[in-house]
């Protein structure tokens, strides 16, 4: 059986190589890939992630699975919230923000209509799924083509 290693390791080669865009169960999904750093092991990790674009920044939602825990890369956006990110053929530096309250539940209502799974991964975990927005930060951070309002 193919583990998560391999299988994230495929889709990050598929997104290099393809501008951003991978087939099978993410086919058609915005995805960006998410550098960091781990707070304890030190080790540089790449993460694909589902995103929403909103207003120039780009929203992602972290959850594991239906795990009542948070996954290790939200402790270490909130400990670092200097990262990297590549969006298509883009890399951009971004400051990681906790989204709260109305904001935070809008974004989240958005992205469950969108992509109904992860209104599953809600429904069958206790905790809130965090929402985090990656802001670009530096010249040109606005001028990416990703962007793209969340209707109101």
């Amino acid at each position: 059986m193919t583990g998560k290693p391999d299988l994230n390791a495929r889709i990050i080669h598929e997104f290099r190589a393809n501008k951003g865009g991978v087939g099978g169960g993410f086919s058609g999904a915005p995805l960006l890939l998410l550098h960091k750093v781990g707070t304890r092991s030190g080790r540089s990790r790449v993460n694909p992630m589902m995103y929403l674009a909103d207003r120039g920044r780009f929203l992602v939602f972290v959850s594991k699975a239906s795990s009542d825990r948070n996954p290790d890369r939200y402790h270490n956006r909130l400990a670092h919230p200097e990262a990297r990110i590549e969006v298509g053929d883009a890399i951009l530096a971004v400051r990681a923000v906790k989204l709260r309250g109305t904001e935070r539940d809008t974004a989240f209502a958005e992205q469950a209509r969108r992509y109904p799974g992860f209104a599953g991964y809600q429904s069958k975990t206790e905790p809130v799924i965090p929402v985090i927005a990656l802001n670009p930060l530096g010249e040109g951070a606005e001028s990416t083509d990703h962007a793209e309002r969340t209707p109101s």
